[in-house]
């Protein structure tokens, strides 16, 4: 992260919200390598305390345990701070679809506790995470920031209703916000576990213990996969940018390219069995599609590169091969 515009946040305070979990944490430590002062706030619902083990004792650190839903901690976490990146959130669209009232508790409600307590603590900027999920049924590709369709799931519903809040925010309070359009983010410290893991550390997994992937479908949807120090640097330039203009939009936060599963797995197969070669006779199943999904996804990042300096370092190989090689070392 070699950016001298990043060095202003030398004297910053940040609170990264969720920052136990799989995000967070890689921002957390991004910020600390930066010299910033990082207070993160998580409930541990979906974080974990192994994802933030080894910069507990950092001197610029500081954890609070506390949850966005109650206003009282949010009022807590963000005294005294700069800037928020506020990645706290129920993901995952099957969880959405299974039950939407704490989705949109978490998500909703928790949203504008954090609004509310960053604009009484004067906030410079409340960077937060959006989702590709917004697109809903917009058959158009590439996704731009502002064609959008309607909701496909829950979840898709309550990351559109934080951009409509960013935006009311501003132009009620002049509070300043940036919205980042995560597209199927992945690498190091992703969960591979429990029910709503995410596809590529899922897949990893089950290949590293010889089990059959299942893909949901024929495999040729397709999606912009997209590293997670991508992320992180779209993160560092929204809390650095100098741009006014770039100040209370969103961006879509991604590669601009897209893969389908069938192509993820082989790619997939052909990096781990450089590790186990028994890897490449595991067989692919497949199963039906899953409810809420769309079928592709393909970011333009033309708006992020214009507005923001934005340029993504990592492409799907790139990535794959980083991400392997952690989950390799330790799984």
């Amino acid at each position: 992260m070699n950016n001298p515009q990043f060095e202003v946040l030398q004297s910053a305070k940040i609170l990264v919200t969720g920052g136990a979990g799989f995000i967070g944490s890689n921002l957390c430590e991004a910020l600390l390598e930066l010299k910033a002062t990082v207070v993160c706030l998580d409930n541990f619902s979906t974080g974990k305390r192994e994802n933030i083990s080894g910069i507990m004792e950092h001197p610029n650190f500081t954890l609070l345990e506390g949850d966005i839903r109650n206003l009282e901690d949010c009022h807590s976490a963000v005294a005294g701070v700069d800037f928020v990146l506020h990645e706290a959130a129920l993901g995952s669209v099957p969880r959405s679809i299974n039950d939407p009232i704490t989705s949109n508790e978490v998500n909703v409600s928790g949203f504008l506790n954090m609004l509310v307590a960053s604009r009484d603590a004067n906030v410079k900027r409340f960077v937060y995470a959006a989702s590709s999920s917004t697109y809903g049924d917009s058959e158009a590709l590439p996704k731009v920031e502002d064609e959008i369709g309607k909701p496909l799931s829950p979840y898709a519903i309550t990351k559109f209703v934080n951009e409509l809040y960013a935006d009311i925010f501003h132009k009620t309070y002049g509070f300043n916000t940036i919205g980042l359009r995560y597209f199927n983010v992945f690498g190091r410290k992703q969960d591979p576990n429990g029910a709503y893991a995410a596809v590529i550390p899922k897949f990893v997994m089950q290949f590293m213990n010889h089990e059959s992937p299942v893909i949901n479908g024929d495999g040729t949807y397709s999606r912009d996969f997209t590293y997670i120090d991508n992320v992180v640097q779209m993160n560092l330039l929204a809390l650095t940018t100098s741009n006014e203009e770039a100040l209370n939009e969103v961006y879509n936060t991604a590669v601009g390219d897209r893969t389908d599963l069938v192509q993820l797995t082989q790619l997939l197969k052909k990096y781990l069995s450089e590790f186990d070669p028994k890897i490449k006779e595991v067989e692919v199943k497949h199963g039906p599609e899953r409810a809420g999904d769309i079928p592709h996804s393909l970011a333009s990042v033309e708006k992020a590169k214009k507005l923001m300096g934005y340029d993504p370092k990592y492409k799907i190989e790139d990535g794959l091969k980083q991400a392997v090689s952690w989950y390799w070392e330790n799984l």
